[in-house]
């Protein structure tokens, strides 16, 4: 039986939060903007991701753009206008920054389902990700040398070269220029490319309900480990994920289901 959609507080018409066979979907709804990011939407989002329940009713969150022609075109420029001092600049970045940090700690596995142009703020979000699908039409990248002039966070950098390389990320970087679907595939950037928008969000669902139906706490784990790899480096601390794991409910339960030769109902807890 397929649930209802449900809202979220967060929901806008830029921002559209839905919930349907405890998969959550959220559309970044401004087509005739390419999807750009305002404040609003970015603040937004990482409030849908700050909330995001662990009580098992929802098991993963795809991301994606309204439309076929655009995932996010960065952030809306026109936020742009008013800035006049240094704090204005470092009051963006730490604002996004806070934005991608809930997105990486959101506590159910995340797939940025991407048509089209994912430059700037949008492929910052994409790189948050744990997994990119795209379709043909794929266009990443960070223009920012050609446009605005600026520059991406420290963090940012070392997102992207973590998921490309120190050598790919400079080039793209240095030149402008935007990654197609099938480099990005042989790049690692993106796991799967699809013909169409139509395959692709029946793809990011199919992705999705195959990762509802295992281990939340396995998969939280996972997640905030490779998270504290990239931020703490091979010193990072993981104790407290192998404790939470072990000692669950869903280990006991995945024990009893191999031993007696039948199908694992993990609840995450």
């Amino acid at each position: 039986m397929t649930d209802a959609p449900q809202t979220h507080a967060a929901t806008t018409d830029d921002l559209i939060y839905e919930v349907e066979d405890g998969i959550a979907t959220l559309t970044l709804n401004r087509p005739q903007a390419r999807n750009a990011f305002t404040f609003a939407m970015y603040d937004g989002m990482a409030t849908i991701c700050r909330e995001m329940p662990t009580d098992g009713s929802i098991r993963a969150l795809v991301i994606t753009g309204a439309g076929e022609k655009a995932f996010a075109a960065g952030t809306d420029m026109s936020q742009f206008r008013a800035f006049d001092k240094d704090q204005d600049a470092l009051d963006y970045e730490k604002r996004v920054g806070a934005v991608y940090d809930a997105l990486e700690k959101c506590p159910v596995p995340t797939i940025a389902a991407i048509s089209g142009a994912c430059t700037g703020g949008g492929a910052g979000t994409a790189a948050c990700c744990d997994i990119r699908i795209c379709t043909e039409n794929l266009k990443f990248g960070f223009p920012i040398a050609r446009t605005l002039g600026n520059t991406l966070s420290m963090e940012n950098y070392a997102r992207v070269k973590d998921l490309i390389g120190v050598a790919r990320a400079k080039e793209i970087i240095f030149t402008s220029r935007l990654v197609g679907a099938q480099e990005a595939l042989a790049a690692g950037l993106v796991t799967e490319v699809l013909p169409d928008h139509a395959a692709l969000m029946a793809r990011a669902k199919e992705l999705a309900l195959h990762i509802a139906g295992h281990a939340p706490l396995t998969l939280r784990a996972c997640k905030e480990a490779f998270r504290r790899l990239r931020v703490d480096g091979p010193d990072a601390e993981g104790d407290d994920l192998v404790i939470m794991t072990f000692m669950s409910e869903d280990f006991r339960e995945g024990l009893d289901a191999f031993f007696n030769k039948r199908k694992p109902e993990f609840k995450g807890k």
